[in-house]
């Protein structure tokens, strides 16, 4: 065990024929100790930054260094690795786009003032006509919906999300139920899951909301939420 420090007794000479002072140990530690607080002895020393920077770079090194010794082939496995994970990530990201987050529960289908059916058919049109098929599917989708409740298929609730909507309409329109899913699943795409929408996607849905106005409901059973 290395000894403690300690400091000599410091001995001062007042002249050549004096004889010498000795200051006892304690004051000469702190004599010593404010000379060498003095600034200028450490002007050189790094930033409080650069010693951060210096302790994260040594923890880098060190965290490298125990996983190439733990993996088979040293550092050399451990970049194979690294590229492995790289690659895979990005084949993800290219696969399944910029995530976004999730909203907590689907928002409500309609968003702004009552409009009828008709309404939403001529806006959904209108979108379609310059292209714009993101919002010619939101469009054309609260048509649906508005239609079934103007037909006493759904009741009018205030915070119907589309997937709420389409389960409540397979009740009394079975035969329809995986394409009313399926737009559902189309409207939330697009709408909260930053999907583009298509020609095709829209003309699907053009087609289901023109047939769904020709079908007769099934009267053996009652739709939820509808009045009995």
């Amino acid at each position: 065990m290395q000894a403690a420090r300690t400091f000599a007794p410091l001995v001062r000479r007042t002249g050549d024929d004096d004889p010498p002072v000795t200051i006892p140990r304690a004051p000469a530690r702190e004599a010593a100790e404010r000379e060498l607080s003095d600034p200028a002895y450490h002007q050189d020393d790094p930033s409080l930054l650069q010693r951060a920077l210096d302790r994260f770079w040594e923890w880098v090194d060190d965290l490298f260094s125990a996983a190439s010794g733990a993996t088979p082939g040293g550092g050399l496995g451990l970049l194979v690795i690294v590229i492995a994970v790289l690659a895979l990530v990005a084949a993800l990201w290219w696969r399944l786009g910029t995530p976004h987050r999730a909203p907590a529960s689907s928002p409500a289908l309609f968003d702004d003032r009552p409009r009828t059916a008709a309404e939403h058919r001529a806006a959904a049109e209108a979108h379609a006509a310059q292209a714009h098929w993101n919002q010619a599917v939101q469009e054309r989708m609260r048509a649906i919906v508005r239609s079934l409740e103007e037909r006493a298929l759904l009741d009018p609730r205030p915070g119907r999300t589309a997937d709420e909507a389409a389960a409540e309409a397979s009740v009394p329109l079975p035969t329809h139920a995986t394409e009313l899913r399926a737009a559902a699943q189309s409207f939330d795409a697009i709408t909260y899951g930053a999907r583009k929408a298509t020609e095709p996607t829209y003309t699907r849905l053009t087609t289901l909301d023109k047939a769904l106005t020709q079908t007769k409901p099934s009267l053996s059973t009652t739709p939820q939420g509808a009045p009995r």
